[in-house]
């Protein structure tokens, strides 16, 4: 009868383990998915901001050119 209860003790520890890293497992991927979250809300944060400038300002100014070109007459 002994042997009965030393494999179902280890039966029982053995499915605590498991619960306990399918809960860390868990909470490993909520964390992810808040962050995932997060970072999908300051895209679209972003791309209003964007959408919002005068769309001259979205382009990048070319430093290399002169302010005024020379006119050769």
């Amino acid at each position: 009868m002994g042997y009965h209860e030393d494999e179902q003790q280890k039966l029982e520890q053995l499915l605590e383990s498991l619960i306990k890293m399918v809960g860390k497992a868990n909470k490993n991927v909520d964390s992810l998915q808040t962050r995932v979250r997060q970072l999908e809300l300051l895209i679209r944060e972003q791309n209003l901001i964007i959408k919002e400038r005068d769309p001259l300002e979205n382009y990048p100014r070319h430093h290399h050119l002169p302010d005024k070109f020379p006119i050769h007459l």
